[in-house]
């Protein structure tokens, strides 16, 4: 596993996201503007719908706040199809000589972009007419975030994203009046399982194009920010000027701490049960890891009348707690199942094989290595189903075993 030397966060928990506020805030960070811009403006040498591109970059004041404004302006022809949209991008992306993981994180946010489109309308996604989506703006902003990402380094950092906020009320485009946030953007927002939260204002606050660009370049979606050293602040500004507050994207670019652990956030659920058998117990928690639960424990507990019962109690990530919960009341009866959101520091795990030679006897053995924030080995665990079969086919102890296996896995290690 790589270690991350740099960590962002893209927080959008108070004017949502767009493309042009990403480029902004990018090229506040650092990004060479000149560059950007004449990738951006490159555009127009494989796009036939549009002609007289010019990007122009300049700061603004949103409620007090000072923040990069990326404007484009284009005489356009003719609305793009999916087709168009991804054989331009990825026609002037080649043009420019970017890496391979740039390249692919364009690609990816104009198929996220393209697909919540296609199932929003029912159609394919070559053949779909995007409307609003499909200009020459769309590009614009997936070409300069990823020229000014790749400038950035960011590919190579671990990237967060806070909630983001999508307005609220109602907007006219293309299909009529609809609600905030769009069909489009939702739909992103939950391919990816980004959390999302309404207002602060009643207007659109997070474009289709904004939120592929985020989910595709944010690894995580967290309410606070990680642990880390703050080093360089680029804030991105919206088009409007709202009264009730600054209409700008912020993102901050710093250096994990040493040591620092992984963080995620898991769903804790417990149940008390006094009238369960113990037959239905053991059942239930092996239902529920096979289901997707991290683990489940029984705590002993005295209920009303001092009745012995049990507490379960179940670790799972939070896109399986509400499927979790219905297996709980389903096998054990229980007519209720508290949910705590609940933050965990963990260590870089990785699973590796080795190979063991015991006897003339060659075996495949995997084992689990955790290793701190800067790449040092903290432990080593073989798998203990591994290890099993090994001593019963050779009939040494397990103990052996299990030694033998950590010595070969550090050694492999080392080697690397």
């Amino acid at each position: 596993m790589s270690i991350i030397q740099r960590v962002a966060v893209i927080d959008c928990q108070i004017a949502g996201v767009s493309g042009d506020m990403l480029v902004g805030a990018l090229l506040d960070i650092g990004a060479s503007i000149p560059r950007v811009v004449d990738a951006m403006e490159s555009i127009e040498v494989y796009a036939k719908s549009c002609k007289n591109l010019h990007v122009a970059v300049h700061d603004v004041n949103r409620r007090g706040m000072r923040a990069k404004k990326v404007n484009v302006e284009a005489e356009e022809l003719s609305e793009m199809t999916g087709s168009e949209l991804v054989e331009i991008t990825m026609r002037c992306l080649e043009g420019l000589n970017l890496t391979q993981e740039a390249k692919q994180f364009a690609s990816e946010s104009i198929n996220s972009l393209l697909f919540a489109e296609a199932k929003v309308h029912g159609e394919s996604v070559g053949g779909i007419r995007l409307h609003e989506t499909g200009s020459v703006d769309t590009v614009a902003d997936i070409v300069g975030t990823t020229v000014a990402a790749e400038e950035l380094g960011l590919f190579k950092a671990r990237i967060y994203s806070t909630p983001v906020a999508v307005g609220g009320g109602q907007f006219s485009f293309s299909h009529g009046t609809i609600t905030s946030p769009a069909p489009a953007t939702i739909e992103l927002l939950r391919s990816k399982g980004f959390l999302c939260v309404g207002g602060p204002v009643e207007s659109e606050l997070v474009t289709p194009t904004g939120a592929a660009l985020l989910v595709n370049l944010a690894h995580e979606s967290v309410h606070f920010y990680p642990m880390m050293r703050p080093k360089l602040l680029g804030y991105g500004a919206g088009t409007r000027d709202f009264v009730e507050m600054p209409n700008v994207l912020r993102i901050t670019l710093g250096e994990p701490l040493d040591h620092q652990p992984l963080r995620d956030e898991i769903s804790v659920l417990e149940t008390n049960v006094d009238d369960v058998t113990g037959e239905t117990i053991g059942h239930v928690v092996d239902k529920l890891l096979q289901e997707g639960a991290k683990d489940v424990s029984i705590i002993p507990m005295f209920t009303k009348k001092n009745r012995p019962g049990q507490i379960l109690k179940i670790i799972a990530d939070k896109t399986d707690a509400e499927h979790l919960i219905q297996i709980l009341m389903r096998e054990t009866g229980t007519l209720g199942v508290r949910i705590y959101p609940c933050e965990r520091h963990i260590l870089n795990r990785e699973t590796i094989q080795i190979e063991i030679i015991l006897d003339d006897v060659k075996e495949m053995v995997n084992v689990k290595v955790a290793k701190d924030g800067r790449g040092e080995i903290l432990q080593i665990k073989p798998e203990y189903d591994d290890v099993r079969r090994v001593a019963e086919k050779t009939g040494r102890p397990m103990v052996e075993i299990m030694e033998l296996a950590k010595m070969k896995a550090r050694g492999d290690l080392l080697k690397r």
